[in-house]
C-alpha cells in the first residue's frame, strides 16, 4: 500500500480531527504518517510518500502561527506533483497565506471566507470514479467558499448551507432547489505526471466520519494515487 504523508494542525484546526477522521482508511490497510508541526517537513521528505493529504493553514502549528510554506517548499510540491506525486487538500488545506501563490495555483484555489457553522448538504455531480458509491450527505460544518484560479477543474461536488438566520427554510427549499446557493465543494486537477483533489469540508470529526465523506477520501486517494483512473 502506498505510503500517506498527513500535514494538519493550525491554529483554528486541532490536528487530531484529521488524525482520528483518518483512522478508518488506517484500518483498512492504509499506510498514513502524520506531521503537525510544519518545522519537521523538508522537501526531501516529500518523495517519500505517494500522496500528501494537506489539512493545514500556512501555519507551522496550533501555537506556532509562522508561515511554513516558504518559496522552497512551496517549490517542491510542484515539483512532487509535476513528477508524479498525488496532493489531497481537505478543509483549512486551502486556507492560503500572505505569500503562497505558488502552492494556491498548484491547488487551484484559494479559501474566501465560511458563514458560522450550520448544516452543509454535500452532493456528487457526476460520474467518476471519487463520486463513485458516494451519496449526498448532511454535517454540520465550516461551509468554505473559494477563489477558483484554474480553469482546467474537474468538479465533482457541490454544496448548500441555509442562510444564517434562515434554517427553516432549509427544510422546505432544499439545495437543490437553490442553484445560486451551491458553491463548489470538491473537484479535481491534473499537474504534470500527478494529480490533485480539493475538497472543502472537514472542520468537524462527524463530518470526517460521515460514511460519505469516508469514502469520498479513500477514492481520492486511490485515484491521486493512480490506482483508479
Amino acid at each position: 500500500m502506498d505510503k500517506i504523508l498527513l500535514l494538519c494542525n493550525d491554529r483554528w484546526h486541532p490536528g487530531q480531527i484529521p488524525v482520528d477522521g483518518t483512522a478508518p482508511l488506517t484500518k483498512k490497510g492504509f499506510h498514513i504518517d502524520v506531521i503537525q508541526n510544519a518545522n519537521a517537513l523538508s522537501p526531501e521528505l516529500l518523495t517519500n510518500y505517494s500522496l500528501v493529504l494537506l489539512s493545514k493553514s500556512d501555519e507551522v502549528s496550533n501555537n506556532n502561527h509562522n508561515s511554513w510554506k516558504n518559496l522552497e517548499i512551496q517549490n517542491a510540491f510542484v515539483d512532487y506533483v509535476n513528477e508524479g506525486g498525488g496532493l489531497l487538500a481537505v478543509h483549512s488545506g486551502t486556507v492560503a497565506g500572505e505569500n503562497t501563490s505558488l502552492l494556491d495555483h498548484l491547488l487551484g484555489c484559494r479559501f474566501l471566507s465560511h458563514p458560522e457553522q450550520s448544516l452543509v448538504t454535500v452532493t456528487p455531480l457526476k460520474p467518476h470514479f471519487i463520486t463513485k458509491g458516494v451519496e449526498p450527505f448532511q454535517e454540520k460544518d465550516e461551509h468554505y467558499l473559494l477563489e477558483i484560479l484554474q480553469e482546467d477543474i474537474d468538479v465533482l461536488f457541490a454544496s448548500y448551507s441555509p442562510a444564517q438566520g434562515e434554517e427553516e427554510k432549509y427544510e422546505t427549499e432544499p439545495y437543490f432547489n437553490s442553484p445560486a446557493l451551491l458553491t463548489t465543494s470538491g473537484y479535481v486537477r491534473r499537474f504534470g505526471e500527478g494529480r490533485i483533489c480539493v475538497l472543502t469540508p472537514g472542520h468537524n470529526l462527524s463530518l470526517w466520519l460521515n460514511p460519505s465523506f469516508q469514502k469520498i477520501l479513500e477514492n481520492a486517494i486511490l485515484w491521486c494515487t493512480k490506482k483508479m483512473m
